[in-house]
């Protein structure tokens, strides 16, 4: 990776300095084009910014398929970081009466064509990474996270649906214990005023 870095490094340092003329705006190469084109923040990025914010939330988690949801409150706050290239999501609630506290990345690759995200929280010691696509109003993901119950990655699907500027739903789906998808969250989000 830091060879990655250093090799972009030189290649813009070089082009910088490759001028034709003096005061002439610097030649640039195909490479050159395509990692600045790679890099600039688009329209999937502005899609978003609907998210930027502070918000209350409504936490609803199902242990098991058939059994009661637990319900707890919750706060975030979403902020853009790197220049408005990636969205910082630091989320606040209890579980079972412990604090608990998480922090998640969201982006879109321009080179993939695909959203990212991923999360990290206080009852874990692993990440959370999911890739994803827009359309309409509704962000999909999919990925997977470790099970600490067989030591093996577990599927998982997410879907966001932006009910309107001051409201979105997060719903997460899972294996159960006999194989089949069922409902393990819901996080109802209403911008505060």
């Amino acid at each position: 990776m830091k060879k990655l870095f250093a090799g972009a490094l030189v290649l813009c340092s070089l082009t910088l300095f490759a001028q034709d003329k003096p005061g002439a705006p610097p030649a640039m190469d195909a490479a050159t084009e395509a990692m600045i084109k790679a890099g600039t923040p688009g329209e999937p990025h502005k899609a978003l910014d609907t998210f930027a914010g502070k918000w209350d939330a409504k936490v609803t988690m199902w242990p098991a398929p058939g059994m009661d949801p637990m319900v707890s409150p919750g706060s975030s706050e979403d902020r853009w970081i790197m220049g408005g290239r990636i969205l910082e999501q630091r989320f606040t609630s209890s579980v079972m009466g412990m604090t608990f506290e998480g922090l998640g990345y969201t982006g879109y690759d321009n080179v993939k064509k695909q959203y990212w995200s991923t999360w990290m929280d206080s009852m874990s010691t692993g990440m959370m990474l999911t890739t994803g696509t827009l359309n309409g109003n509704v962000y999909s993901y999919s990925g997977s996270m470790a099970d600490p119950l067989t030591g093996k990655d577990s599927p998982l699907d997410i879907r966001i649906t932006v009910k309107d500027h001051d409201h979105h739903v997060m719903e997460m789906w899972g294996p159960a214990p006999d194989g089949k998808n069922f409902k393990m969250m819901e996080i109802a989000y209403t911008r505060r005023k």
